[in-house]
């Protein structure tokens, strides 16, 4: 697979949970990191995504914001 998105990390599914329309994919890229996704139910069947599988979350981002709380 070659994407022009820079931010590829590697892990494993660690939890599906189905709603009414999507979908929020949970992976363990390691070191206690963990990101989630929130994507369609089709997409989960067409990828055929499974606990325990690998896959990849690829972040593509123009802007990142930072945010704190108010003093």
């Amino acid at each position: 697979m070659k994407l022009s998105a820079r931010n590829q990390f590697k892990g494993t599914i660690t939890s599906i949970k189905t709603g009414a329309v999507n979908c929020i994919v949970t992976l363990d890229i390691g070191g206690g990191n963990i990101v989630t996704s929130t994507i369609s139910i089709n997409a989960v069947e067409e990828l055929g995504l499974k606990v325990g599988m690998e896959a990849y979350a690829v972040i593509k981002a123009t802007s990142v914001m930072i945010g704190v709380d108010e003093a």
